[in-house]
């Protein structure tokens, strides 16, 4: 499987912007730009996509490994924080909250170091990962 997604940038870095669009059309001509990313401008910018792309990994690999287990999932919500220091990724952090039917806290949070560790985002990021986790 391959997926991709293609970047357009007009303009300088600071005065510039750019486009993103993505295989699947989901993001189609999505605005970026350098205040998006650094400051309050309208659009999105590659942390953001990061982000989302972490936390959509993680809560899937989670839920593979709840379900080979045997539980029974209500709901798993997922946020990714990245951070972004010295123009380098330093680290996302996933704060997890879940309702899963009968599991206990130690199965639990066994499952989410699991996917911290396995999920294929996590093992993309040259960065520090880490997780918060809570049953509902």
């Amino acid at each position: 499987m391959k997926r991709n997604a293609t970047a357009v940038w007009n303009g300088s870095l600071k005065e510039g912007a750019g486009k993103l669009t993505t295989q699947s059309k989901t993001l189609e001509n999505t605005q970026y730009s350098f205040k998006s990313r650094f400051e309050e401008g309208v659009g999105t910018n590659p942390e953001e996509l990061v982000a989302a792309a972490h936390s959509g990994c993680f809560t899937m690999q989670l839920s593979a490994y709840i379900t080979e287990e045997g539980f029974e999932i209500e709901s798993i919500e997922t946020k990714c924080d990245i951070d972004l220091v010295d123009g380098a990724v330093i680290s996302s952090h996933l704060t997890v909250s879940a309702k899963i039917k009968g599991i206990s806290d130690d199965a639990f949070q066994q499952q989410v170091t699991k996917a911290e560790k396995n999920c294929p985002i996590s093992k993309l990021l040259n960065a520090a990962i880490s997780t918060t986790a809570m049953l509902a």
